[in-house]
């Protein structure tokens, strides 16, 4: 095998950790939303291969991440040669996403005892994918949006009436959730297609502690100019321990969730040059959770 053989190969591993460390240095987790796509498919939790089949490990992460980075809502991929079998194409400009396989090569060896021993060196190869949503005249099946479960998500009452009692106007619709501050309003994907009652509550109480900041309410303010600044962190720091706390509150979990906790580490950076950051951002969270609690129907004296 050739040198440069085993340095592309080699490649292949080096391109694949260098963009993992950028999206999360980046402050993006390169893996799923706690929602799914509104799609034929399903709720499911996994980008699929075109026969519904589930990618594994590497793979995930990398096409979870090119799916967030390029909004794609359909959780289905294929090669070129595989769309061209089903009667459809790769719309010309298109740039596919890179996936790997494990396969071996064998190389033979001296032994110890002078015999040649033959060993088998694993590695990765390298193909190209596309998201069907780059494809154009695939069976019908393949852009089908999804119908309303045969088995529904029992709604929490109590983070439902929550919410509702802070009169916040939020919006249902797409596949993104968001706190819009120019039109105060909040945007949530539907509650079907969330992969769970808990995650659709957590997500929301998250954007609520956003929409808290809006002038006419806290006020809340640290200098953002620009997206990804560390005014920009320490809000999202607020919000991610305003959800925390509201989530214990509802009794929701019993302590911070594990996609709380994961998301607040992507800004250690700010925490790290400022000793102080923590403790403010915990006390603009409980005072956004307490806010939030004022909405509340308050018990009879």
């Amino acid at each position: 095998m050739s040198t440069s053989t085993t340095t592309k190969r080699a490649d292949v591993y080096t391109r694949v950790t260098d963009r993992i460390v950028a999206e999360l240095e980046a402050g993006v987790r390169p893996w799923l939303k706690p929602w799914n796509a509104e799609h034929a498919a399903g709720r499911i939790t996994r980008p699929l291969r075109f026969n519904g089949q589930r990618y594994q490990g590497i793979n995930i992460l990398m096409l979870w991440a090119e799916a967030e980075t390029r909004g794609y809502s359909c959780p289905i991929w294929m090669t070129y040669q595989q769309a061209t079998e089903f009667g459809g194409h790769v719309r010309k400009g298109e740039r596919g996403a890179p996936v790997v396989y494990a396969s071996k090569f064998s190389k033979t060896e001296a032994g110890d005892n002078g015999q040649d021993v033959e060993r088998e060196i694993p590695f990765l190869k390298e193909y190209t994918v596309f998201n069907v949503e780059q494809c154009e005249n695939l069976p019908d099946w393949y852009y089908q949006l999804k119908e309303p479960p045969k088995e529904q998500l029992q709604r929490i009452e109590r983070a439902d009436q929550f919410f509702a009692n802070t009169k916040a106007e939020i919006r249902t619709g797409g596949n993104q959730a968001y706190y819009a501050i120019g039109s105060d309003h909040i945007q949530m994907p539907p509650f079907q297609s969330f992969r769970d009652a808990e995650s659709h509550a957590t997500t929301l109480a998250h954007e609520l502690t956003h929409w808290t900041r809006h002038g006419s309410r806290l006020n809340r303010e640290f200098g953002r100019k620009r997206f990804g600044d560390e005014g920009y962190a320490m809000e999202e720091l607020v919000a991610e321990l305003g959800a925390a706390f509201l989530s214990a509150d509802l009794r929701l979990t019993p302590e911070v969730r594990e996609d709380h906790a994961d998301y607040v580490a992507n800004w250690l950076k700010v925490l790290k040059d400022d000793k102080r950051a923590i403790f403010t951002a915990a006390s603009h969270a409980s005072r956004a959770a307490e806010y939030l609690h004022f909405f509340q129907p308050q018990p009879a004296a």
